[in-house]
This record gives structure tokens, C-alpha cells and sequence, in this order.
């Protein structure tokens, strides 16, 4: 006897007696297929062909029955499995230009799917046991990697992509973290986490109200959260123990509702492989066994949407916050080594903070200990910062929930305040984002994405605005760079322009071949006025002079000052080109380039000791040739390198008053071997590089170049401000048989951001030689171009022939160094 048909009818009776009815178990009576026919649909979100025309039970998780599809309750693979479709896995590559939507459905709905701590490599070597992700990879576009923000952690870098905000700017700094001003503690285990004042910016999911549409959100961190005093259309309280499955046919039923009550916009959320990856490491049988359930659940995603005709017209993006490293127990920092007290509160792990343990009370007025962390062992494995010294591409610095103190751990390391320390082996997140182990996923598909493309990395706040670009919206301020990834779409909805220069520049132009003031300036090898004259007049350029300086050295356009009310001059030479800033007395930039070194002898080494005034710019806006702040060990540097003259003369040209910055001793140590050696070395490799550098002020640490009044408040006793950091934007063909000035093609950048500090203690050089710290603090200090453009107030590559768009995603292009996973 058979139950099929019969399931809980307690007057059936089979063959031989067998019954198919609750009670059947206890009495041993049941039909042979009463386990697969009756109870098999209460507990699997499948079906299979005994199920094929099933009759509808109350209790099956989804139907199989012939009625499904008009009663919309089918289980996601009812057609591949009961009607003989081919599954969405099985098909080919789909080829629609445009969307495929049913009626009711006028725009393209967005799912953002997240599978957490899904890192970069998995996907490369566990590829061919994940067929459902692996063919979104093949059909659709997707990168080689997504950057996450820094922490890498699950809360920061989910609220980022909704945000399009930093963890400085959005507030969920870490998943766990002390406001002051609150007096409150935030964690994951807490109510606390529920509490709106801690979430700030405005998540895709509330753009999206704000202009129409309807947003959906089966868990994602602050989606339960009354964000701003709303919550999404419909959402769910996060609960772990929901079935994966559950999550998707949820999220189905969503599409399946009336047009009024549809939401536009979807979001879905997995512990997995994140989960397996603490337990076990990234390396493991259960991270295997988790990436085969994360794959078998987007498979039933996409299975449910074939089967609503939606794969064509739903945009998916699929993606991770962050990756996973393997940890080891003995590879854990204690502070107990370097303090003889450990009377202050620490967040162990990969990304160590430190504050006093007497909040709220010393929370401001506690003592600086970072000294007692530097340098003191050969071996250690960690670089202790002040927050606001971070490298700056971090932008982890800017709000109050960020402690004092912040320990950037090496690979694989952690640190603990004191021993024991349970969260070591098995495996962690958090680490520096420019780690290949934290790397992240990202591929999308769907009618807005271009198919079977492989694209560059990315950083993921720009996912913001992309998914605001796919909902047709205007997203809220954020610190994505909108359109840089314009690339990624068939059609881009929004056009990005170059920024407007806000600022007036002049010429500085060339009136007398004396100074008026010498400004205390001196060289002995031009006594004789006729000398001095000579030099001088190598000032005074023609218009055809003019024109050939700025082919060579300014072969992109001068960079736009976006500064409100900066007064500034050109000032031209034959080897570079600068803007000099009035109010500063010194130049905002200097733009030269450095061609391939070739086999010509070396020229006879600058004139030492020689400054003079420079006659194009008025004595009240010149540094004075004596300026010096003898208590802070700070003296003149020179912007551009005089030791780049090509002929013995042209050094003139840098040997002057408009060519000076503030500098501290220590610091030109660097800069001077950055020029004479790297900068030689990066022209060789790279065929000749067009430099661009310049000063930073930064003073409140918040990412973004400081006013006027702002530098006043923190620069006294002097009328020359001491830059907080100095720039170099180098930029060359990525053609490498090409020029920087001679480059139809894209553009390579290789930027920094070097904090201008009193002592090189962050790289602990004691007395090694120079080349075995230098590149590499350089490096530790890589940024972005939009990076650099943020904190100076300059706009860079505005007469490069090339769209827009396609300058926005070389401006935020982070170039890296690690090649470990």
C-alpha cells in the first residue's frame, strides 16, 4: 500500500493494513513511503519526482502539487524537477540586452545577497564544488576581488554597503565599541545593538522609501533597527536559527505580491562560510562543507526566479564582507610583554584598540602608553598607532567611538591584553584590508550588468551608489565616488562630470631680474649680479616656453583647486610647473615628469648651501630663507627635487624661495631617499612617471583638507603652517611601451600619503640602512587618488582625453603589494 494521495486520512487503509495517518508510527503500522510522502515534505524545501503531484499538505514547507504555480506555494525547483525545465544551473548563459520582466513589474528589482566572510580565493579554489556560484561567475560580471573597509568585520563592512560610508562616518566603528558621550557599551550579544543612535547615514533600504519604492530585508545588520525612526517596508528580526531555505522562499514569497505591496529592493543575509571559517580555518573540510550549503541555497534562489521568468529581470549582486586568516594560539601579542601594568581596557583580536579601563571619567585625559610600544623587540608583530597617524587610505580615524590607541597586527597575529586568550586557532577576520586574505567576493548579474566580464577590485563603498544607480534613485551623500563604477553596467544611469574649480589662479609673471627683499637668502656660487641676473631670467619663460613645460611636465592638465578661496599663481619652470598658495608662502603642488633613466653620465651633484628669492612672487607672500623651528626640528625641504636638473643651470630653478616647504629633519630623510632612489626606480619599471606632489593639512583628522581658520587653530608661533602629511601621485602609461606624455591609453596611478612626523619611530629604523625601511614605510602609506584629492582640495587628470567615469575608476584605484593569502 501506498500513501500517496492519503497522507493523514485516518479512514485509508493499504495493502495488508497499513494506515497513513499521525498515529501510524506509534503503531508500527505505517505504509512503506509514509517517511518520504507525509513527513519528507514538513522538513525539506525540495522536490523530487515521489513528490511530483503530490496533494497539497498544510504542513510541507512548499508544494509540489499540480496546483502549485497557481497557488504560488511551488518549492523553488518545481518546474526542473515536476515538469522537466531545464535548471537555471543547466542552462546557457543567457544573452538579453534588455529586461525580460513579467507584467507588474516595471523596474528591475534588486536582491543584494551576502554570504558572510566568503573570501576572494575560495571561489578561485573551490570553484568546480559550487556550480550555482561558479555559473553566476561565468554568465554574469564579477570582480577579482571586492575590498572590504578596515576593521574587517562583519557589522562595519555590512552597514558600509548599504551606506556607501566609512565606519569613521557611519558610526558602527567595530562590533564592539564604547561611546562616550553615550556612556554605553555596543555589542552583538546586546539590546543595545538595537538602539538607533549608534547607526548614522541613511541605509539603501531607507533611500529607497524616501523616494517611492519599497525595500525588503531579510536580515542585514541594522535592517532591524529602527534606523531614523523607520524600518524597512518588511523585514525580519535577526534569528540565526531560521533555515537558509526559509530565508529564499521567504524572500520568493516577497516577489510573488500584489505590485502595491511588492518591495523594489531585497536584501538576504548567511552566516556561512564566516561560521566554519572561525571554527575550523579557511583551510578546511567545514568551510568545504559550508560553501556547498551557501551554493545549494543561491541554487534554489536562482532556481525560484527561473521559475517566476525573473532571471532576466532581477539585478542580483552577490557578495561578502570580508575574507578569513588561519590564527594559531602561539601567535598572539600579549601587552603583558610590554607593560610591567596592564591598567587599561583592550580589544584583543586582529584589529587591537586600546582606552583607559575609567570611562567615562579618563576617557579624554589618559595617559599616552604608545611609546611603551614601539620599537621594543626585533620581532614584534604589530605597528602601534595614535588613531588619527593610521595610514590614511583607512579612513579610520574621525569619530569618538575609534580608541586612542590602535595596534595594525601583522598577518595572522593577534594581540590580548593578558593571557589566557580563548579566540585563537581556527580562524579570524579584522586584519588590514589590503591583506589578500581578507579579500572579499562580489558578482552580480542580471539586465543592468554586462555579461561574462571580469573586472579590476573595487572598494565596497561604492556599491551604494551602484545599487541607488540600479533603483533609479538619488542616493544620500556617502564617501563612494559616484560612476566610478559605471563600467560595470550596460547602460549607465547617472553621467559624472569633472569637479568645478572653485578657486581663481593667476599667473605669477616675470616683472624684475632683482629682488626687492633677498628674504635673508643667499648662494655663494652667484655673487656677481650678472650671475644672478642669468638665473633669474631662466624665470622669465616664453608663451612658446610655456607651452612646452606643460606638454612635459603637466601632461594631464594642471590639477583644479576645489578649495574655496585659495589664492594661487602658475609659477613655470623648464622642469616643472608648480602652483604656489599665497596664504601658505609655499606651493600646493609641484608637477614634473621623470623619464626612463637612460645611459647618460650623472650631472655634478646641487650646489649646496644656495636660495634665493624668488622675483615673481611678492616678498609678504615668500618664506623668509631663515625660517626655521629650531624646538621641533623643522627646516626648509624642497617640493621638487633639485637634484632633478637636467642641466647643471636648471638646479637654479628649484633653488628658490617659491620651491620651499616646512619640513622636519627626520622626515627628509625619507623624502630625500624616496626621490634619489625609488622615484628612479619606479621611472625605470614604469618607462618614465609624471610626479605630482604636494603639502596636507589634516590637523582634525578627518580625511578631508582643512580650512583656513581650521589651520589657524592648530598652527601658532609661526606664519608658515607645517603641513600634518605631503603627497606624491605618481602616474604612468599601463601600455609600458608608452610615455606618461605620450599615452592614447588607460593610466597607471602609484600614490601616497606620508604622515609628516618629528621621528621615523614607526618604522623602528635604528640603525639599519635606509633601503630596508623606506619603501616600505612608503608602502604602508599607498591611498587612492581620491584619497589624496579629498585631503589637498585638488582635482587631478581633468585633460586627460578619456570619459569621466573612466578617470573616476582610475582616481579610486588602490594599487596593493601583498601577494600571501
Amino acid at each position: 500500500g501506498s500513501c500517496r494521495k492519503k497522507c493523514f486520512d485516518a479512514s485509508h487503509r493499504g495493502l495488508e493494513g497499513c494506515r497513513c495517518d499521525v498515529q501510524c508510527k506509534g503503531r508500527g503500522d505505517c505504509c512503506w513511503d509514509f517517511e518520504d510522502t507525509c513527513v519528507g515534505p514538513t522538513r525539506i524545501w525540495t522536490c523530487n519526482k515521489f513528490r511530483c503531484g503530490e496533494t497539497r499538505l498544510e504542513s510541507s514547507l512548499c508544494s509540489c502539487s499540480d496546483d502549485c504555480l497557481q497557488k504560488k506555494d511551488c518549492c523553488a525547483d518545481y518546474k526542473s524537477v515536476c515538469q522537466g525545465d531545464t535548471s537555471w544551473v543547466e542552462e546557457e548563459c543567457g544573452t538579453a540586452q534588455q529586461p525580460q520582466c513579467p507584467e507588474g513589474f516595471d523596474l528591475p528589482p534588486v536582491i543584494l545577497f551576502s554570504m558572510d566572510g566568503f573570501r576572494a580565493e575560495y571561489l578561485q579554489t573551490w570553484g568546480s564544488l559550487i556550480p550555482n556560484i561558479n555559473k553566476l561567475k561565468t554568465c554574469g560580471i564579477h570582480s577579482k576581488y571586492l575590498r572590504p573597509v578596515y576593521p574587517t568585520k562583519t557589522f562595519p563592512n555590512h552597514y558600509t554597503i548599504v551606506t556607501g560610508l566609512y565606519p569613521e562616518s557611519h558610526g558602527i566603528i567595530d562590533n564592539k565599541m564604547y561611546d562616550v558621550h553615550l556612556n554605553k557599551n555596543f555589542s552583538l550579544s546586546s539590546k543595545e545593538k538595537n538602539n538607533p543612535v549608534w547607526w548614522h547615514g541613511q541605509p539603501i533600504w531607507l533611500t529607497a522609501m524616501y523616494q517611492g519604492l519599497k525595500a525588503g530585508t531579510y536580515f542585514w545588520p541594522g535592517s532591524d533597527v529602527a534606523i531614523n525612526g523607520t524600518f524597512p517596508s518588511i523585514y525580519r528580526t535577526y534569528n540565526r536559527s531560521v533555515t537558509y531555505e526559509e530565508r529564499v522562499f521567504t524572500l520568493l514569497k516577497w516577489l510573488d505580491l500584489p505590485k502595491a505591496e511588492r518591495p523594489d529592493f531585497y536584501t538576504i543575509y548567511v552566516e556561512q562560510p564566516d561560521s566554519a571559517g572561525h571554527a575550523q580555518g579557511p583551510v578546511s573540510a567545514a568551510v568545504i562543507q559550508a560553501l556547498q550549503l551557501v551554493d545549494y541555497t543561491f541554487g534554489l534562489l536562482m532556481e525560484g526566479l527561473k521559475q517566476r521568468n525573473l532571471v532576466n529581470c532581477v539585478n542580483i549582486i552577490l557578495l561578502a564582507d570580508h575574507g578569513m586568516d588561519q590564527t594559531y594560539c602561539d601567535k598572539v601579542e600579549y601587552m603583558t610583554n610590554y607593560f610591567s601594568q596592564t591598567n587599561f581596557y583592550m580589544y584583543g583580536g586582529p584589529a587591537p584598540r586600546i582606552r583607559t579601563l575609567n570611562i567615562p571619567h579618563d576617557f579624554f585625559t589618559c595617559k599616552n602608553n604608545l611609546p611603551l610600544l614601539q620599537c621594543r623587540k626585533p620581532d614584534q608583530h604589530f605597528t602601534p598607532y595614535l588613531t588619527p597617524d593610521l595610514p590614511k587610505r583607512l579612513h579610520y580615524a574621525k569619530n569618538v567611538r575609534i580608541d586612542k590607541a590602535h595596534l595594525l597586527m601583522d598577518r595572522q597575529w593577534q594581540a590580548a591584553r593578558t593571557k589566557p586568550f580563548s579566540s585563537c586557532g581556527g580562524g579570524n577576520h579584522g586584519y588590514n584590508n589590503e591583506f589578500k586574505s581578507m579579500e572579499a567576493i562580489f558578482l552580480a548579474h542580471g539586465p543592468s550588468f554586462k555579461q561574462q566580464t571580469e573586472v579590476e577590485p573595487f572598494d565596497n563603498i561604492e556599491i551604494y551608489n551602484l545599487m541607488c544607480d540600479l533603483l533609479h534613485i538619488q542616493p544620500a551623500p556617502n564617501n563612494g565616488t559616484h560612476g566610478s563604477l559605471n563600467y560595470l553596467l550596460k547602460v549607465p544611469f547617472y553621467e559624472p562630470s569633472h569637479a568645478e574649480e572653485v578657486s581663481k589662479f593667476s599667473v605669477c609673471g616675470f616683472t624684475v631680474p632683482v629682488p626687492t627683499d633677498t628674504l635673508g637668502c643667499s648662494c655663494p656660487e652667484l655673487q656677481s649680479s650678472a650671475d644672478l641676473d642669468r638665473v633669474n631670467q631662466m624665470l622669465n619663460l616664453t608663451q612658446a616656453e610655456i607651452k612646452t613645460t606643460e606638454k612635459l611636465n603637466l601632461p594631464f592638465g594642471r590639477p583644479r583647486v576645489i578649495q574655496k578661496n585659495k589664492e594661487l599663481c602658475l609659477l613655470y619652470h623648464r622642469e616643472y610647473v608648480s602652483g604656489f598658495g599665497k596664504t601658505s608662502r609655499m606651493p600646493l603642488w609641484s608637477s614634473y615628469t621623470v623619464p626612463k633613466p637612460g645611459d647618460t653620465s650623472p650631472l655634478p651633484p646641487t650646489v649646496p648651501d644656495c636660495l634665493r628669492a624668488d622675483v615673481r612672487i611678492a616678498p609678504s607672500e615668500s618664506q623668509n630663507c631663515s625660517f626655521s623651528l629650531a624646538d621641533k626640528n623643522i627646516a626648509h625641504g624642497f617640493l621638487y627635487p633639485p637634484a632633478n636638473n637636467r642641466t647643471s643651470d636648471s638646479q637654479y630653478d628649484a633653488l628658490i624661495t617659491s620651491n620651499l616647504v616646512p619640513m622636519y629633519e627626520a622626515f627628509k630623510t625619507m623624502w630625500n631617499y624616496f626621490h634619489s632612489v625609488l622615484l628612479v626606480k619606479h621611472a625605470m619599471e614604469r618607462n618614465g612617471v609624471n610626479v605630482v606632489s604636494g603639502p596636507i593639512f589634516d590637523y582634525n583628522y578627518d580625511g578631508h583638507f582643512d580650512t583656513p581658520d581650521e589651520i589657524t587653530e592648530y598652527v601658532v608661533n609661526t606664519s608658515v603652517p607645517i603641513p600634518t602629511h605631503y603627497f606624491v601621485v605618481l602616474t604612468s602609461c599601463k601600455n609600458k611601451s608608452q610615455t606618461p606624455n605620450a599615452c592614447p591609453g588607460w593610466l597607471d596611478v602609484l600614490p601616497f600619503v606620508i604622515p609628516h612626523r618629528p621621528t621615523n619611530v614607526e618604522s623602528c629604523p635604528g640603525n639599519k640602512p635606509e633601503a630596508l625601511w623606506i619603501e616600505e614605510r612608503f608602502n604602508a602609506h599607498v591611498a587612492r587618488v581620491r584619497d589624496v584629492e579629498l585631503l589637498t582640495g585638488l582635482d587631478f587628470y581633468q585633460e586627460k582625453f578619456q570619459p569621466v567615469s573612466e578617470i573616476l575608476q582610475l582616481k579610486t584605484y588602490l594599487p596593493t603589494f601583498e601577494t600571501i593569502i
